[in-house]
């Protein structure tokens, strides 16, 4: 055990019992991240009621814009991927997610700029909005009501949805994330239709069942997972550009809730480097050692080793144009699985699952979503509170 000056508290080695014991998870999550977590489903509803009573209509009325960019932070800035990656290839105009404070510079009366931000006062999303509002962009602002980006809003005569801080940011994907699709629609850039919207909705309320606490581990997806990541180096492949963004969304959580550091991407970029991790000092190289007669159960862990987890698509139509033709992913995909087996690296795999690429989407998150959480719970850390955040926060006002 470990309890520093600066407020950092937990334990180096996981306590696997605690997963099973309901009382012992609450305490330890005195911010109720696994609840906000189940939350995700009314997330969509809340944030879908929400998005059709702003004025959203305004932003059609002239025509298809040159480019819509996205600005955010964290997990603000994944709804510009999600966007992106739902639009797909035969997307008509570009969707650029954004990331840093302002605008690109080629940004104007031709374009539209959502602004993002769950707590409403990000510098990047009250930068974004500024500069669309000075440049005569199209502007849609999507955060906390009577925050600072409303008043930008408000400024600019451009539409405001309002996602009520029922949750953390980085628990809230999916009430910022439905907001940026629907004003994406009215656009006519995205097909997402109510029956899409509550089919992921009932997506996430089924996984958040499959992952309750009082579930046990031997059935309960999620904290299968966590035991398998427990004192790992996870990687974090996707086999799509859907997939991908899950991979990152799970690289986001792994790191915010449990603190690992993660490896996460494009199984496809990874094949042109990063697939030789398997090859080192924490995959094939530490492997070599183990008896691969052993009881996986059994076997007491001698170093840090490598844990690949796979979220693989496949795809809802092979006829569909994409970056990639499907089959191409798929023996990507089984051929990682088959290198990791060659050389001992235990290796996790999440299919997605749904008739929407927005369900499929939410089959990939869900899981690891909770995953990361029980994660932190297993070794005694509060996946709510990050001291390293409020210090790093302290120390660049001062």
């Amino acid at each position: 055990m470990i309890d520093g000056a600066a407020g950092v508290s937990g334990r180096r080695d996981p306590d696997e019992a605690l997963l099973d014991n309901p009382a012992g998870l609450a305490e330890h999550d005195p911010g109720g991240m696994l609840r906000h977590t189940a939350s995700a489903g009314a997330q969509v509803r809340e944030s879908a009621a929400l998005a059709a009573e702003a004025n959203l209509q305004v932003l059609a009325d002239e025509g298809r814009p040159r480019a819509v960019v996205i600005a955010g932070i964290g997990t603000a800035g994944r709804t510009g991927d999600v966007l992106a990656t739902v639009a797909g290839p035969r997307c008509p105009v570009p969707v650029i997610p954004h990331r840093s404070a302002g605008v690109p510079g080629w940004v104007g009366a031709a374009d539209v700029v959502i602004a993002v931000s769950a707590s409403g006062r990000s510098p990047e999303a009250l930068g974004a909005a500024e500069a669309a509002h000075r440049r005569g962009a199209r502007l849609v602002a999507v955060g906390a009501p009577d925050s600072q980006l409303q008043s930008v809003a408000e400024r600019a005569r451009a539409p405001f949805i309002p996602v009520p801080r029922r949750a953390p940011a980085r628990a809230s994907l999916w009430a910022l994330t439905v907001p940026v699709l629907l004003a994406a629609r009215t656009l006519g850039l995205v097909k997402v239709n109510e029956a899409d919207l509550a089919e992921t909705a009932a997506r996430l309320d089924a996984d958040a069942d499959r992952c309750r606490s009082t579930a046990e581990s031997f059935v309960n997806p999620a904290k299968s997972l966590a035991l398998g990541l427990a004192g790992s180096v996870p990687i974090v492949w996707g086999s799509s550009p859907l997939a991908t963004v899950a991979a990152r969304r799970f690289g986001d959580t792994l790191s915010a809730n449990a603190r690992y550091p993660v490896v996460s991407g494009a199984l496809g970029e990874a094949g042109r480097g990063r697939v030789g991790l398997l090859d080192g000092v924490f995959g094939g190289l530490a492997e070599g050692d183990r008896d691969i007669f052993a009881d996986p159960g059994d076997e007491a862990p001698t170093g840090t080793r490598l844990r690949l987890v796979l979220l693989r698509d496949g795809g809802l139509n092979p006829e569909d144009d994409a970056d990639e033709p499907l089959d191409v992913e798929e023996r990507r995909a089984d051929a990682v699985q088959t290198l990791a087996e060659r050389r001992g690296v235990r290796c996790d795999v999440v299919t997605a699952e749904g008739g929407s690429a927005l369900e499929r989407l939410a089959s990939l998150v869900a899981v690891p979503d909770f995953a990361s959480v029980y994660l932190a719970l297993a070794h005694g850390l509060d996946p709510m509170a990050v001291p390293a955040i409020t210090e790093m926060k302290e120390l660049a006002n001062q």
